[in-house]
């Protein structure tokens, strides 16, 4: 009876000095319960139980599951991916052995707290929630343990945005052990794919785990491929943009003495500027490798300005040389025939067509060209294009190069 109290003893007072499994928040330290056949001598070796696991000259191996049930809140302007993930660990303790001759029980759950366990971290998480905030590991009789755990977190992603919205990305999540050392401690990681809900604007594509070598500490990674279906943006961004671009061709067909058609040139180019400052909170930006629709929309918010410009230009060329025509010549005198009016060629029907008009009709030929080549020059960039963006400062100086003074 003694023996008992004492071994509680110092589970207490470990339990009280011992910090958290994981980073995150919530973690409440369970009452330990250890099974009466697990035969400790000393509180020593009770306290020997919460060190990693001796395997020789060779790391502990922990196999790592990686259930991924969810991956949801992909927000491209924030650079960061919400997602929902299990992880199973197993590895062998032989310290948690027994008999089962003498004691016949198949597999007994310990709280966490009262075994070693491996204390994770994920390297690009803002913020990590452990649903379960006590965990329970099992521990097989051979010493074997499984321990699951359920996380929602959220983390930083750097999205190659260059081809948005048919953009594709891969998306990291590193856990880290720090507690140990690359001669203590190996993980095998394994990935599998749960996702059953595709109402997302980002889908899974892929999924893979990854050890990265030359590490200081155990790690092992999870990437996550994420493709955009598009069809969000092709609704809200390019179908308007090509809409005003088709009305302001046609605008080109009315003729230039019309006033509508400044009015209808100008109504066109605010609209636009409304739907490009609108576009311009919308789409995301980066120190490299922006989105080409940038540069669309940038393309087509020239273009239209040029054609409102040459509208205005030409129809107030066009009304001065009207007005002059109308000032320059004196009233003729009553009986005799004033003549061809100066915009009447001889012998045609109709007016004689002026150098403004001719110049627009030019215009507007060319204006029809180069949009059609604008559209071309596009789909090609678009197809062909690349773009590497430039390396994290800590991949060109990896752990931050040497110290300064």
């Amino acid at each position: 009876m003694a023996l008992q109290l004492l071994l509680l003893h110092s589970a207490f007072l470990r339990l009280s000095s011992r910090g958290p499994l994981v980073q995150g928040r919530g973690f409440r330290s369970p009452t330990v319960a250890w099974p009466s056949f697990f035969d400790f001598s000393w509180p020593q070796e009770v306290q020997e139980t919460i060190q990693i696991p001796n395997n020789g000259s060779a790391p502990l191996l922990v196999d790592v599951q990686v259930f991924v049930s969810n991956v949801f809140n992909v927000d491209i302007l924030r650079y960061t991916v919400s997602s929902t993930l299990l992880l199973r660990l197993s590895w062998l303790d032989t310290r948690l052995a027994w008999n089962t001759s003498v004691h016949p029980r198949h597999a007994v759950t310990l709280p966490w707290d009262s075994l070693w366990t491996p204390g994770l971290t994920v390297q690009e998480a803002l913020w990590v929630d452990w649903q379960d905030q006590s965990p329970r590991a099992r521990v097989d009789p051979d010493g074997h343990v499984d321990l699951y755990l359920a996380l929602t977190t959220e983390t930083n992603c750097d999205f190659e945005l260059l081809h948005f919205p048919r953009d594709q990305s891969d998306c990291n999540l590193s856990f880290y052990a720090f507690s140990n050392t690359v001669l203590e401690l190996e993980f095998r990681a394994h990935a599998v794919n749960e996702i059953v809900s595709v109402k997302r604007e980002y889908v899974v594509r892929d999924l893979k785990t990854q050890v990265p070598p030359q590490q200081l500490v155990p790690c092992f990674q999870v990437t996550l491929r994420l493709q955009n279906t598009a069809l969000k943006a092709i609704i809200a961004l390019l179908v308007p943009g090509e809409a005003l671009l088709l009305a302001d061709m046609c605008g080109g067909l009315l003729p230039l003495r019309a006033t509508e058609r400044i009015a209808y040139k100008v109504t066109l180019l605010l609209g636009y500027l409304v739907f490009h400052s609108s576009l311009v909170q919308a789409l995301p930006s980066s120190s490299s490798c922006n989105p080409l629709l940038i540069y669309y929309f940038t393309v087509l918010l020239l273009l239209l300005f040029t054609s409102t410009m040459e509208t205005v230009l030409l129809a107030a060329l066009l009304a001065r040389g009207n007005h002059r025509a109308q000032s320059s010549p004196g009233p003729a005198p009553r009986g005799e025939d004033p003549g061809p009016h100066p915009e009447e060629a001889p012998g045609v029907n109709g007016p004689r067509r002026s150098w403004p008009e001719a110049a627009d009709r030019i215009f507007f030929l060319a204006y029809v060209v180069g949009i059609a080549c604008s559209q071309f020059s596009f789909i090609g960039f678009w197809m062909w294009a690349t773009c590497k963006s430039e390396p994290a400062p800590g991949e060109v100086i990896p752990h931050g190069g040497q110290p300064r003074l």
